[in-house]
């Protein structure tokens, strides 16, 4: 039965790591529109990249959150 607990505690760390790799990486991914944003201005469709800036960063933030709070409290 240990064995078991134990596994799904590490799946449950694996898992909640892997999830805030992949916020981290959007976040990256987000940081590249928002180079190009200036660009943007100048062609007169900012909306847009505003509006895939903002998705970016709430799924990303969303992924890390998710992520760090099913990797639960570090261990001691």
């Amino acid at each position: 039965m240990a064995k078991v607990l134990e596994s799904q505690e590490q799946y449950r760390k694996e898992t909640g790591t892997s999830l805030m790799f992949i916020g981290l990486a959007i976040w990256v991914a987000d940081a590249l529109v928002a180079f190009f944003f200036p660009s943007a201005m100048r062609l007169g469709s900012q909306g847009t990249f505003l509006t895939v800036i903002l998705v970016l960063a709430a799924m990303g933030l969303l992924l890390m959150g998710t992520g760090y709070a099913m990797r639960g409290k570090p261990e001691e």
